[in-house]
């Protein structure tokens, strides 16, 4: 009789084994084998997939008439993920052995490690099995062993309250797809071919930076002046009814020199500051030009291999227990970051950092501990270090001793309505181990602390103050703004915002320069879109974290919380149809109409007749009533066409399937060519079509650009597997005929090719806008390219 204990990583499965004694064996009478997942094996299939074959259509297209969905019609189906079917096979195969299985994957609060567990059993179809489950607090020795021996039983799937409030989750997160298909058709409708992708993280990051955004660029400094006193230590008294002036010369000369009064004096203490998540984490690391999607690889390897903790922990203190067993290597760790034990003398638990209550606890150092951070940057690269430097000061500010101050507070004497503090620093105590900069709150600078304390006698002066500017927005800046609304884990704040500040995305939603985060165009769309619409609304995973309580306590069901969905949708389409016309003002766009659209039975649809739905011209021509009936019966048609330069064509093509970002359509398909007929609004000869069949490459200078209709030139040739032309716009080793538009003179060319810099103008960038560079021909990233610059 074995138990399969089912991790849900391979670093889990080892350490899992490690603790037992092995992947299979015996423990303390119990014979087990420790099998594993990859995170999630299965994915939801999409809509149309899910849906009657008969509203499969309706699913699947992307138009406003479409929505909303009702979740009833879905059936929830899954599809495995990519590259998963070589442990979706190990998996079966070890459960088939097994007489219990052993759920023992991370106990997460938001019940992901269950999800991932049961949609694999599921799938799988291994229901009816004998269940228990191990639940530990970290991957620990002493925490795996007692969990295996305490594990407890499970009736099945539907009676855990884990899986039930993550399914949820997980299906509204699903159901969110609508939000991006009204913003995407709102954008389409304003001209403006984009993906605007919304969700409850995506939209509350996007509302944030914008808001703050707009709150920076519309700032308007407001100087003030004010009779203020300072002493000979710099320290300031002011009196909060001393009035301000819009001008110097407005301010009264009424005050003189006095003494200052010493009213009182304290000992005060601030504590270490709190522990860091991942977040908080990869905002410092972004200061040091670490991107958040290498602190998020980074530090999954690093996990891995038991350098540091679990990443996608949801705590902020540690246990009792975590606490105990790292206790041991403190020493070791504070040598390797460079931190004199000797200020580690704060040993005992403190309450604001230690908490019984908990689960993979705060991200911290790991089991295995480096010998030195040269060590761990040849193995991680310089993001590792940076990573296990900060995580480990932070870790063992918690055990040095608070920073002590004494504060003193005095007044003007001749003028007691002026007081000042000054807070004079007596024993740094975790200030020595850990740099305050960038940690958080606790961190800010004190505008009040003074090396000398008060002084003995204060000069008047007028100081020149002025409104504060909003801040700048930062990665810094959103992390705090979302963990004050609480949206989203750390963890899942650093991976969401990895993806929607990716440069090599085809539309991010923000940008990063620096430390300063702006909306990039796609961003920009979404928020004027995004105002009063529910998926809009920071409240909303306040909304559906309630929902997950109710749902895993057992007072509501996934099916109630789920049928408000459809009016949201309804009442977001309205919010976001009165948007898109402020939208379009603001960013000078226009309204597009909405394209006609053809119907009726396409009788060669694969899989047999469907009625369907087209657009009802292509490219310029509109069909006629004898063609929408041709396309429909599955005939070849042709007609005159215009390419985007105004180029006329012939096309020719069927009715037929398309893929635009991911997603399929129905419309007309242009026949792919046999052979080259017409590139970039030129149309070939019948010699260069010969020369280009048998594989030559030839310089053509009189190709029109799509985008601006101007005239360039550059090497093409056929490929004949893809059956379209191959552009090559000089990446070799000469320069190129011609770059961003502009064609080079032979004398140009040469002057380039000698390793010269040639003053060019007219340049016509991607996005349409023209510019002059001083441009040279050098060798960047393995190849020779133009490289331009503008100093």
């Amino acid at each position: 009789m074995v138990a399969i204990v089912v991790a849900e990583k391979p670093s889990a499965a080892r350490n899992i084994a490690s603790a037992l004694g092995g992947t299979r064996g015996s423990y303390k009478g119990t014979a087990y084998e420790v099998a594993s997942l990859r995170g999630h094996l299965y994915e939801f299939a999409q809509p149309h997939a899910m849906v009657d074959s008969s509203l499969a259509d309706a699913y699947q297209k992307w138009d406003l008439g479409n929505l909303p969905w009702n979740p009833t019609d879905l059936t929830w189906k899954r599809a495995p993920q990519k590259n998963v079917a070589d442990v979706i096979k190990a998996l079966r195969s070890a459960l088939g052995r097994g007489a219990e299985i052993v759920i023992a994957t991370d106990l997460d609060p938001s019940g992901e490690g269950d999800l991932l567990f049961w949609e694999a059993i599921d799938e799988l179809g291994f229901h009816g099995r004998k269940f228990s489950r191990m639940e530990f607090t970290d991957e620990s020795k002493t925490s795996i062993q007692r969990a295996f021996e305490r594990r407890r039983p499970v009736k099945s799937m539907q009676d855990e309250g884990d899986y039930r409030k993550a399914m949820y989750r997980s299906q509204f997160d699903f159901l969110s797809m609508q939000f991006t298909r009204i913003a995407t058709a709102m954008g389409r409708q304003s001209g403006q071919d984009l993906v605007l992708r919304q969700g409850r993280l995506k939209s509350a990051m996007v509302s944030l930076v914008g808001n703050q955004q707009k709150a920076y660029d519309a700032y308007v400094k407001k100087p003030f002046f004010q009779n203020r006193f300072r002493d000979e230590n710099d320290v300031m008294y002011t009196n909060p009814d001393e009035p301000r002036c819009d001008q110097r010369s407005r301010v009264p000369q009424q005050y003189g020199r006095s003494a200052v009064v010493l009213d009182s004096k304290a000992d005060r203490r601030t504590a270490p500051p709190k522990l860091l998540d991942l977040a908080s984490l990869s905002s410092m690391l972004v200061g040091k030009g670490v991107k958040a999607n290498l602190t998020l690889s980074t530090y999954q390897k690093m996990y891995e291999d038991q350098v540091v903790s679990y990443p996608r922990t949801e705590d902020k203190t540690v246990t009792p227990e975590q606490l105990k067993d790292l206790a041991p290597l403190v020493d070791r760790i504070a040598a390797v970051v460079g931190v004199d034990a000797a200020l580690l003398t704060h040993r005992q638990p403190r309450p604001t950092h230690v908490k019984p209550q908990g689960a993979h606890g705060a991200n911290r150092p790991g089991p295995k501990v480096p010998s030195s951070l040269d060590e761990v940057e040849r193995k991680y690269g310089k993001a590792g270090r940076f990573i296990y430097e900060m995580l480990a000061q932070n870790y063992l500010a918690m055990l040095a001793e608070d920073y002590l101050y004494e504060q003193q507070r005095g007044h003007v004497q001749e003028y007691p309505d002026f007081v000042g503090i000054a807070n004079v620093p007596k024993s740094p105590g975790w200030r020595s181990v850990f740099d305050p900069d960038g940690a958080g709150d606790a961190a800010e600078a004190d505008e009040n602390e003074s090396a000398k304390g008060l002084g003995q006698t204060a000069e008047p002066f007028i100081f020149e103050g002025a409104n504060k500017r909003p801040e700048h927005p930062t990665m810094k800046w959103l992390m705090k703004q979302l963990e004050k609304h609480d949206v989203g884990t750390g963890a899942t704040r650093t991976s969401t915002y990895s993806e929607v500040t990716n440069d090599k995305a085809k539309y991010p939603l923000l940008t990063e320069k620096g430390r300063k985060l702006r909306l990039a165009q796609a961003g920009e769309m979404s928020w004027r879109l995004l105002p009063g619409t529910h998926i809009g609304d920071l409240g909303l995973t306040e909304k559906v974290y309630a929902d997950m309580r109710d749902i895993a306590s057992g007072t509501a069901t996934a099916e109630e919380r789920l049928a408000v969905v459809a009016d949201w949708v309804r009442e977001d389409i309205v919010a976001m149809s009165r948007n898109a016309a402020s939208m379009r003002a603001e960013l000078g766009l226009e309204q597009q109409a909405v394209a006609a659209r053809a119907q009726g039975v396409w009788q060669a649809a694969p899989g047999g007749p469907k009625k369907v739905a087209f657009k009802a011209a292509w490219s310029g021509h509109e069909f006629g009533d004898d063609e929408v009936e041709r396309l429909l019966a599955g005939q070849t048609i042709s007609f005159e066409a215009r390419s985007r330069a105004g180029k006329p064509f012939t096309a020719t093509g069927t009715l037929g399937v398309g893929d635009f970002e991911g997603r399929k359509f129905v419309g007309f398909q242009l026949e792919v060519p046999d052979k080259p007929t017409m590139w970039s609004g030129r149309t070939f000869t019948p010699s260069e079509v010969t020369m280009l069949l048998a594989g030559q490459e030839l310089q053509i200078d009189d190709f029109v650009s799509a985008r601006t209709g101007k005239t360039f030139g550059c090497k093409v040739s056929w490929d004949a597997r893809a059956k379209k032309i191959a552009p090559d716009f000089g990446s070799g080793d000469e320069p190129p005929r011609s770059w961003c538009q502009v064609t080079f003179t032979d004398a140009q060319r040469k002057d380039l090719a000698a390793g010269k810099t040639i003053q060019g103008t007219g340049f016509v960038s991607a996005k349409g806008k023209t510019f002059d560079a001083r441009i040279s021909w050098k060798e960047e990233g393995g190849k020779k390219k133009i490289v331009p610059s503008f100093d």
